[in-house]
């Protein structure tokens, strides 16, 4: 069997790793010198930075990939996990960090929410929870077509996952503080997606993060798609870097092929399409040949939100920084809407990874900051990118934090940025958003239906976005493809 991979993200990769384990020959294709998608590395001047993602969760999912492959997942994935994980400031000076102390956080709790100290408990079993249903009856399966939704088992979860709540609903329920319920909206920035709008069936993030716990890998987060490489490696896959694919063949409604930019073609049983597909899609197929994606259904999908994004190596440490360091809006909702209309915010959530502190090894000489606020998928009206990038710093230095006069390498990526470099539709981080139960729940599927024999993995279908979603998008399609998956009834 002939696998052709567009694509060296997570999902493609691990989906090449379990393809490739069961005796298939497969081949993958990917436009960057680097592969592992987003999660690239930017090493410069002794500074070192994951441009994402910054938080793990889910370890085990990545563990399993790399064991397919081969090799030991404790010797290529030294995980180390970070109790008191991220700290949240606000503007009225307080301070609340979010940990897996269950002691810890009803100890803060008590002082600023008396509601969220007596519902702590049922509010981790909920989302708790959550995560099981959706564990159970959706991460593990890939969709086809409008009839795999007919399973009365899918049905009958869905409606237990409160599909017709919002997120900002949901946490309201236990918590009273608007600090607190504005820090755990920002799990729905996860998913690029607004908090007032996205299912409440999202706060299971929240279980990843307050129950199974925040984790990084020690030498930087990168190490994980360097160590799928090493998988894919080992168990034969072919790897193609710095190699465009630029066409998908077909013939009588099936796969034949790909082409790439040297036009060299490559026959295949199988195309995996491991990308954004709004983005991907039109690319590499013609619109006469894919009836059920044309391109105006493809426009018509509300595009996630992006980053604007500032890695700055300082000359010093700052140590009041956290590894995850938060300073939130004064009004989110503000935020979230200025977002939507397509325009930066004025007074933006600021969002720091400083991996240093966890991890010197990274950055020896000084702080190694990772800095990301929201941004919408490529705005329309004329943007400047330099002076965001000095109203953030100012933004910083009012918070009491002088980045901008330690600077010694700076490197910024705006969604024009994201766009070129990872092919993201209009730069948006994760393809479709989840603003609207069709897109969250009905996102395009794993598998055309358009052409026998072309997949697709990644964050911009089933699971959904995400690091580990990614990598379980990829091993769906591929366990899909060898018939390991049972479709629930």
């Amino acid at each position: 069997m002939k696998i052709a991979i567009v694509g060296g993200g997570l999902g493609g990769l691990s989906a090449a790793i379990t393809l490739a384990k069961e005796g298939a020959d497969v081949r993958l294709f990917e436009q960057n010198r680097h592969f592992g998608g987003k999660m690239m590395a930017v090493d410069e001047q002794g500074y070192h930075f994951d441009f994402g993602p910054n938080t793990i969760t889910m370890p085990d999912v990545f563990r399993d990939v790399v064991k397919q492959g081969g090799l030991h997942p404790d010797e290529e994935l030294p995980f180390a996990k970070i109790t008191h994980h991220t700290r949240n400031e606000f503007k009225d000076g307080m301070v609340f960090d979010f940990s897996t102390d269950k002691a810890y956080m009803k100890e803060q709790l008590a002082m600023v929410d008396p509601k969220g100290y007596r519902h702590y408990d049922s509010f981790l079993e909920e989302i708790e929870r959550l995560y099981e249903m959706s564990e159970k009856h959706f991460l593990h399966r890939t969709f086809s077509g409008f009839k795999d939704y007919l399973s009365p088992t899918l049905a009958r979860s869905m409606t237990q996952v409160r599909p017709l709540e919002s997120m900002n609903h949901f946490f309201k329920k236990y918590f009273s503080h608007p600090n607190i319920i504005q820090a755990l909206n920002r799990y729905s920035t996860y998913i690029g997606s607004n908090p007032y709008q996205a299912p409440a069936t999202f706060s299971m993030i929240a279980h990843l993060e307050w129950n199974d716990g925040v984790f990084f890998v020690r030498g930087g987060n990168t190490k994980i798609a360097e160590s799928f490489v090493k998988a894919a490696e080992n168990v034969g896959v072919h790897l193609y870097s710095g190699t465009k694919v630029t066409h998908i063949y077909s013939s009588k409604g099936s796969v034949q092929g790909v082409e790439t930019s040297e036009g060299d073609y490559y026959e295949a049983d199988h195309v995996i399409v491991n990308g954004d597909l709004l983005h991907a899609v039109p690319e590499l197929i013609h619109e006469s040949e894919r009836s059920k994606m044309p391109d105006k259904k493809l426009q018509s999908m509300d595009p996630s939100i992006s980053a604007f994004v500032v890695m700055a190596g300082l000359d010093t440490k700052i140590s009041r920084l956290k590894h995850h360091h938060l300073l939130f809006s004064h009004d989110y909702k503000r935020e979230f809407n200025v977002l939507k209309h397509g325009y930066y915010a004025d007074d933006p959530t600021i969002y720091l990874c400083t991996s240093s502190k966890s991890d010197p090894s990274v950055s020896p000489e000084g702080d190694n900051c990772f800095i990301l606020v929201n941004a919408p998928a490529l705005p329309n009206h004329q943007f400047d990118k330099e002076a965001y990038k000095s109203h953030i710093y100012d933004l910083l230095g009012e918070a009491g934090l002088p980045i901008k006069h330690h600077i010694r390498y700076e490197k910024v990526m705006d969604p024009h940025d994201i766009k070129n470099t990872f092919g993201a539709y209009r730069g948006s981080l994760y393809g479709p958003s989840s603003n609207s139960r069709m897109q969250a729940f009905m996102r395009p599927f794993n598998k055309s239906q358009d052409m026998d024999g072309l997949w697709f993995c990644g964050g911009s279908t089933h699971p959904g976005g995400g690091s580990p979603m990614v990598v379980l998008s990829g091993q769906n399609v591929a366990n899909q493809i060898l018939g390991k998956i049972v479709h629930i009834e």
